[in-house]
């Protein structure tokens, strides 16, 4: 049967809060040829989120999707299925899921109820197993390794869920490493999303574009980089070259964005 015969064909339009609501809340279409993201099972759904048969025992459906979305460059619907894919998971990976933390999902992404069976289906088949969430979280990590604050944002998301009953257990600690390392992430970010999500003015990606060197870069390599431009772009240093007044105001502002940038993958670095 082609259940996947639509994939992200229509637009679920439910509203999310938060940076990342515009990306999610155009992400999840009716993916199946009959209008729904996973086969029905017998005897139908229920508006009640509770144990329910399984359309997609394995989850291959659903990462096929994933993988699928992924190739065709559909970025914004391939973050809407991880992330709720993922957020199954955490919710799970240390015992059943409890009503704690079904409700702190819905609260995070403000659900309508013309979308709840929807989203409602693909939790429900999401949360079946857990050991499968680095192939998913991999796949999210490498779409948006240029775009890392929304990786930040479903991380910080994903630690809301994990502490809706109660602090972050050693299950749930384990799983969120293991997301913070599919997503490529610095130990900046586990931290930042541990405490919220809250970030720097300046992007990641940002930051190492201003220093003109790439993400992998040794910690060494930042260092020269950072130092050599602060020499090239420092007031006092164009002055001593002949520089006009505005040359030494432009300087004067490169030189800020330059800091601001080092700063930024200093923390992330914690060096």
């Amino acid at each position: 049967m082609a259940i996947w015969g639509k994939i992200f064909g229509g637009v679920a339009g439910f509203a999310v809060g938060g940076p990342m609501g515009a990306v999610v809340g155009t992400a999840l279409g009716h993916a199946a040829d009959n209008g729904s993201l996973l086969e029905t099972p017998a005897g139908g759904w229920t508006d009640r989120w509770g144990p329910r048969l399984n359309a997609d025992p394995n989850g291959a459906a659903t990462f096929m999707a994933a993988k699928m979305a992924a190739a065709m460059g559909k970025r914004d619907q391939l973050y809407g299925l991880v992330i709720i894919v993922l957020s199954a998971k955490v919710a799970k990976c240390d015992g059943p899921v409890n009503r704690a933390e079904i409700d702190a999902f819905k609260r995070r992404f403000q659900l309508p109820p013309e979308n709840m069976k929807e989203v409602g289906r693909l939790f429900d088949n999401a949360r079946q197993r857990t050991d499968d969430y680095k192939a998913f979280a991999t796949e999210l990590g490498r779409a948006f390794a240029n775009k890392t604050d929304m990786l930040e944002e479903a991380l910080a998301a994903l630690f809301v869920i994990a502490r809706a009953d109660g602090d972050v257990n050693v299950q749930e600690e384990a799983f969120l490493r293991g997301v913070h390392r599919a997503f490529n992430l610095s130990p900046g970010a586990w931290d930042r999303a541990r405490e919220g999500g809250a970030r720097p003015g300046v992007s990641e990606i940002s930051a190492y574009e201003v220093l003109g060197i790439s993400r992998d870069a040794s910690d060494h390599e930042v260092r020269v980089a950072w130092r050599r431009l602060v020499r090239e772009n420092h007031p006092d240093a164009l002055c001593s070259r002949g520089a006009s007044e505005a040359e030494r105001a432009q300087g004067q502002t490169r030189t800020a964005e330059i800091n601001a940038a080092w700063d930024r993958i200093k923390r992330d670095r914690k060096l």
